[in-house]
């Protein structure tokens, strides 16, 4: 990889995207290709000086300040795939600090693991005014819904903690197989993540694992399906997924923990995605503290699954 030449010392005023952060971090962000060794070791050397003072690691800035950045020889960015701008996204509710969207499925929130782009940074291709956008949560890639993301640095601070603390409350809809009978049930298992001998991610209910928690509630039940909300008290890696499966009520179109004869007679059928969706959003702002509360419909191939089901159990089963 090639090498910028002349490096000079950079100065850098802090903005409100930035305010907020740590210096360590900032630093991190700013000298893209720089190891972190030696971001801290300019730190403790006292190279880098903000407002013409050392600050040590855990220094947060504040708007205004200005931090001086030694001369650092960057490797240069190595050309990167285009990002589609893409369609634009459905937003639900936006003001000055955040702004919540309603997903598609099959778009990854953001790039990696073998993604080139997601959500984010389709969002940042469409809006290139904007000086910040990060992602709040995440979902995963096949699962449609409400999706936070934070336009201020300190509403993504704020919303972090409240997440944390169980503060956002997050349901989701999905249809399962099987009867699922309790009206409203508790689910306290326990998940532990783990890799596969190919490198994927599963997870699984281990007694050693995340204590995690989920509320099932029935909304209808047929002879072979049921469609259940679920409310998440703890918000761990594919938990709604691995909890029902566990209990024998896999997600339709769940390809990782499902029922792959289901699935595969579900994709003749044309139903090709794994039915899971955030439905609803209720939290306090994190700068106002007004109460939000946010919903969005089942998508139309979703509605439409939906509608097959019960037509196809009413005609065999009456």
């Amino acid at each position: 990889m090639a090498l910028s030449k002349a490096p000079s010392v950079m100065r850098v005023s802090v903005d409100d995207a930035s305010a907020g952060q740590r210096i360590d971090n900032f630093l991190v962000r700013v000298c893209k290709g720089v190891p972190k060794s030696h971001v801290y070791r300019i730190l403790r050397s006292g190279e880098v000086r903000v407002n013409s003072k050392r600050v040590d690691q855990t220094y947060r800035l504040q708007l205004g300040d200005e931090v001086r950045i030694p001369p650092i020889r960057l490797a240069e960015k190595a050309a990167e795939p285009a990002i589609p701008v893409g369609k634009p996204f459905d937003i639900v509710f936006e003001d000055d600090a955040l702004l919540v969207l309603d997903k598609p499925a099959g778009l990854a929130v953001h790039g990696g693991s073998g993604v080139s782009f997601g959500v984010i940074e389709q969002l940042r291709r469409q809006r290139p005014e904007a000086k910040f956008l990060e992602l709040v949560h995440r979902l995963d890639r096949e699962t449609s819904g409400l999706l936070i993301v934070a336009k201020k640095r300190s509403a993504l601070t704020v919303l972090h903690d409240m997440m944390r603390e169980g503060k956002v409350r997050k349901r989701y809809l999905t249809l399962v197989a099987g009867r699922w009978l309790n009206p409203m049930q508790h689910v306290k298992l326990a998940l532990h993540k783990y890799l596969t001998e190919g490198g994927e991610r599963r997870v699984s209910v281990n007694p050693e694992g995340k204590p995690a928690h989920s509320i099932v509630r029935l909304l209808k039940r047929w002879q072979n399906y049921s469609l259940v909300e679920v409310e998440l008290k703890t918000g761990r890696t594919h938990q709604i997924r691995v909890h029902l499966s566990h209990l024998g009520f896999p997600l339709c179109g769940d390809d990782k923990y499902g029922d792959f004869s289901l699935n595969k007679q579900l994709e003749k059928q044309g139903f090709k995605r794994m039915f899971l969706h955030a439905a609803k959003l209720a939290f306090h702002h994190p700068l106002t503290d007004q109460l939000i509360e946010l919903e969005a419909s089942l998508p139309p191939e979703l509605e439409r699954h939906v509608v097959q089901v019960e037509q196809t159990e009413e005609r065999e089963y009456g």
